[in-house]
């Protein structure tokens, strides 16, 4: 497709309704219809909790929701991934957790994202005030795009008289009064009290020696970066330096802050607030590098290794030489192991350096691996996990046992390491010597992290849904649990055997052009689980359409496909035009059958005409 020709007129696609059995977040009760919603450009964000790109989706459309806020509706449709997603309390949790100010349709059966073919999470479709799907864009990057569009689409209408300006459909919830409000990470600090990242209020909170009663709160807990006065957004990890300072993942402001809890004052050590994005800077020093939702932080090999969990990837900050650089990971998602700069991450979200082992919590592949030394570098190796699409709880083996997205991993006294198991409800436990898998505890909300209580054979549990830190004492016997196996419920896609055929859809946005000034601007990176699935066609280049051949004797598996491209503003008179990167990763469940398809549409931004 040529992006420098004339835009195509655009399909008249009349959206299907929405539906969804969980109902209405965020309406005050009511139930929405688009004829309601006639008159107003309306953006369908189908998106799961879980997945860090949605959450990079929900940021990059604050603005554009302020903007707009008297012409355009948001809605989300959360579609969930994991079997805890489909909980409809959870997802009252996750708007609020998350900040999400428009409507929420809770769909647990899939039943609007089968209506609108939506392959990916996060995908956002845009409907015209009369209606008519006109775009569709899949992963980040997009904002710039919309923009254009809604403005667009604003004169459009407004000209024809079908644009309806005035207040949407949101309605706020009430406000929960409680001390923390759903907390991320624990830190014990030198002298017993503890010190937690209270997310969705943007800032620290120092508790007592009892873990409940509170000391002090760092932030003024509006959503920012600064250091004075001092404002985070939605930080998560902690960890001492072996200066005294406390290193804290300021999450949604990809960055890395530094607090002394003697002095109580907050720097800014490692970022530029801005995420990254492929083709980036990946090392130098720590404040021109841009970060990708660091997630947690620990101390591991005289380096302070990050969790980038926006990126797939582990970097390292050297507090001594205030610099930043990657350390293992692609930005592929998935699980593979080896030498640590090849090796394939999925949301890293917890660290813990124990011995010459750092343990990770690689949340989207529900599973806890780690890194060791390996000769003059690192390796990456998986202890517990099978895949992107496999989770479960279940005991026993380390080779056959089954987490569900975890975030966290403690380092527990006898060497064994305490996982905590978050959409399982549960703080489990992997013995390395043993390789066994036991449960410790069950009945917990949503934890994501624990810390061990100094000088006692108790555990502090961060609750994160119940909104509190919970003490317990570490059991000798493991709970006895029923064991319970799932797969993501994402429908297969029936494809035909041999040839087939995947097609990446991009149209840069009006008025941008691919950038080709330093080579090609697209990518393309095809893998599938299990390898044995592809024939021929896996690995990367840079067209967006690729033939692959599925394999004899394989019938079924998942298609992994990366993809970029990268667009600028289309004015020769402009030096120094504005670029955008456009990115999505589709992991595709596919099933080989006589009659399916022979071609694979993903529409990264555009419609498959």
């Amino acid at each position: 497709m040529n992006a420098a020709s004339p835009a195509p007129r655009r399909p008249r696609v009349r959206a299907p309704e929405l539906i969804g059995k969980g109902g209405w977040l965020n309406t005050g009760g009511k139930e929405l219809s688009l004829a309601e919603l006639r008159g107003r450009v309306v953006i369908l964000d189908f998106w799961t909790f879980c997945c860090v790109n949605c959450l990079h989706v929900l940021d990059e459309l604050r603005e554009l929701e302020e903007k707009h806020r008297d012409t355009t509706v948001i809605i989300g449709v959360h579609s969930p991934k994991f079997v805890h997603e489909a909980e409809h309390q959870a997802v009252v949790d996750a708007v609020e957790r998350y900040g999400v100010h428009h409507p929420v349709l809770d769909d647990p059966e899939l039943a609007t994202w089968k209506q609108y073919a939506v392959r990916a999470w996060p995908t956002l479709v845009v409907i015209d005030p009369e209606g008519y799907v006109v775009a569709q864009h899949a992963g980040e990057g997009h904002a710039h795009a919309l923009e254009a569009l809604v403005t667009e689409l604003e004169a459009e209408h407004g000209a024809k008289g079908t644009l309806r300006r005035g207040d949407g459909p949101y309605v706020a919830p009430e406000p929960v009064a409680t001390d923390l409000r759903f907390p991320g990470k624990a830190l014990a600090l030198p002298g017993g009290r503890f010190l937690v990242s209270d997310t969705t209020r943007h800032q620290l909170v120092e508790l007592a020696e009892d873990g409940e009663t509170v000391v002090r709160r760092v932030g003024t807990g509006e959503r920012g970066l600064s250091d004075e006065p001092v404002r985070f957004s939605e930080p998560q990890g902690l960890e001492l330096l072996p200066d005294g300072r406390v290193i804290v993942a300021d999450t949604v402001n990809h960055a890395l802050r530094a607090y002394d809890p003697e002095t109580h004052e907050v720097t800014t050590v490692a970022g530029t607030g801005r995420q990254w994005w492929q083709g980036a800077a990946t090392s130098g020093p720590a404040r021109e590098v841009a970060l990708s939702s660091p997630w947690d932080v620990a101390w591991f090999a005289d380096r302070l290794w990050i969790a980038m969990a926006g990126a797939h990837q582990l970097w390292t900050y050297d507090p001594a030489t205030g610099t930043v650089e990657v350390a293992a990971g692609t930005t592929n998602e998935g699980l593979v192991d080896g030498p640590a700069r090849e090796a394939w991450f999925a949301q890293p979200s917890g660290l813990a350096a124990a011995g010459d082992r750092l343990w990770i919590a690689d949340s989207e592949t529900s599973a806890l691996r780690y890194v060791e030394r390996d000769g003059d570098g690192f390796a990456v190796r998986t202890a517990v996990g099978a895949g992107l699409f496999d989770f479960g709880h279940r005991d026993g083996d380390a080779q056959q046992a089954l987490f569900q997205h975890p975030l966290g991993v403690t380092a527990l006294p006898d060497g064994s390491v305490a996982v905590s198991d978050t959409y399982n409800h549960a703080l489990r436990r992997f013995d390395p010597a043993t390789g066994e898998v036991s449960t410790l505890a069950t009945d917990l909300r949503e934890p994501s992290d624990a810390v061990l209580v100094p000088d006692s054979d108790e555990i502090l549990v961060v609750e994160s849904a119940r909104h509190r830190l919970t003490r317990l004492r570490l059991p000798e016997e493991a709970v006895r649990v029923e064991s319970v196996a799932h797969r993501t419920q994402r429908a297969a896609t029936e494809v035909a055997p041999g040839e087939l055929e995947l097609a990446v859809i991009f149209e840069a946005p009006a008025g941008q052009k691919l950038d080709t000034r330093y080579g090609p601007s697209t990518r393309l990176l095809v893998s599938a689980t299990p390898p044995e699935l592809l024939a021929s066609g896996a690995g990367a280049g840079t067209d967006l359409v690729r033939r692959v051949v599925l394999a004899d004797g394989v019938g079924e598996g998942v298609l992994h496909v990366s993809a970029m491209a990268a667009s600028c503003d289309d004015d020769p008179a402009n030096e120094y035009p504005a670029c955008h990167v456009h990115q999505q990763d589709w992991g595709v469940p596919v099933r080989v059958v006589a009659g399916g398809a022979g071609r694979l549409p993903l529409v990264l931004a555009g419609l498959d005409g």
